[in-house]
């Protein structure tokens, strides 16, 4: 037995009480096993690290995730930015925020938690993870107490998804895809609601009713499409959201909404069709379900970090009165583009 798969057992075996040292003395080789998978993979070119028990993980996520410490002076040595003035988010997302508070609309930040800080125990044969999984991620918790000391709200989903992994309706995430799977977005659309209905505005809004179902899909996911992994069909549960009427539908966002949600393509999958798997199931018809109010959707494919703040500025630049309206920019993206994408440069919202 490798030793850090026999620190690692041993660790496991701890009991409750003694959890705190305990993950401090799983989190060098949890790290380790990440950095050696994604360097391992970047090496060979692929995107794609195949898990147990049919998971697959994104190399790019892993890396984020073994990384440690991400903003400050830590930034240019672990960012993979353009250009290294780039590299750190903290004063990009203060930027924003405080762009915002000028035009009297608020932000909520939602970072979608890793996969592998969620299902550690499907990364590697290496890892042996005590049960009930522990939070392996102590550079994202003192990365968003950072920003809550600025004043910028954010809800970190992760305790609460690990308390969620093994939900009823299936896994949190897509095992051969880069995203959340239906249920995960569902479960993340709850706490959301939950944190825009308690603003004091919220009751002031006309609101509907929206129909719900639970059913079940196969995807492909996108992880499967290359690399050698094999390319198999995926179960989903995904629960649709549809607007009345005589020729019910998926809801569609509306420009004129009080919340916009802002991000990467967490906010498409499911909502869009085509290779976001489905439509009218997404974190948009989601949260349109839960508050009973279609929702702005600013999204884009690649990065949620700077392309989709530049189109959100094209928005305003388009229309002038369009900022005017809005209450709350749910900004909603992978935890990994903290380290991942191609640089978080300060971009006004209003032309």
């Amino acid at each position: 037995m490798s030793r850090l798969r026999t620190v690692l057992v041993a660790l496991a075996a701890l009991p409750a009480a003694c959890s705190g040292p305990a993950i401090d003395e799983l989190l060098p080789p949890f790290r380790a096993e990440l950095q050696r998978l994604a360097a391992e993979a970047a090496g060979a070119d692929r995107i794609a690290v195949t898990g147990l028990d049919g998971w697959v993980f994104f190399g790019p996520e892993l890396h984020h995730l073994g990384a440690g410490r991400f903003w400050g002076a830590d930034a240019s040595a672990v960012s993979r930015a353009r250009r290294p003035v780039d590299a750190d988010p903290l004063p990009a997302i203060q930027d924003f925020k405080q762009q915002l508070d000028r035009l009297g609309i608020e932000l909520l930040l939602v970072p979608v938690p890793p996969k592998a800080t969620i299902y550690p125990d499907k990364v590697s044969e290496a890892l042996t993870i005590p049960i009930p999984v522990p939070r392996l991620d102590p550079a994202h918790q003192a990365f968003y107490d950072r920003l809550r000391a600025d004043g910028i709200e954010v809800l970190d989903l992760t305790d609460l998804f690990i308390r969620e992994r093994f939900h009823p309706e299936g896994a949190l995430y897509c095992r051969t895809d880069t995203h959340w799977s239906g249920t995960g977005c569902t479960v993340a659309a709850t706490a959301i609601a939950d944190r825009v209905k308690s603003r004091p505005w919220y009751d002031e809004l006309t609101t509907e009713r929206f129909g719900a179902a639970w059913y079940t899909t196969s995807i492909t996911g996108d992880l499967t499409r290359a690399d050698g992994v094999p390319e198999s069909r995926e179960e989903l549960r995904l629960r649709g959201i549809v607007v009345g009427g005589p020729r019910p539908g998926p809801v569609p966002p509306d420009a004129n909404s009080p919340v916009v949600l802002l991000g990467d393509s967490h906010n498409l999958v499911f909502h869009v069709g085509d290779d976001m798997h489905a439509t009218g199931a997404g974190l948009p018809d989601q949260l349109a379900f839960e508050l009973g109010l279609a929702l702005d959707v600013v999204a884009v494919r690649g990065s949620g970090a700077t392309s989709a703040r530049v189109n959100l500025l094209r928005r305003a630049q388009a229309d002038p009165d369009y900022l005017g309206g809005k209450r709350l920019v749910i900004w909603c993206f992978a935890a990994r583009e903290l380290t991942e994408s191609d640089g978080w440069r300060n971009v006004p919202i209003t032309p």
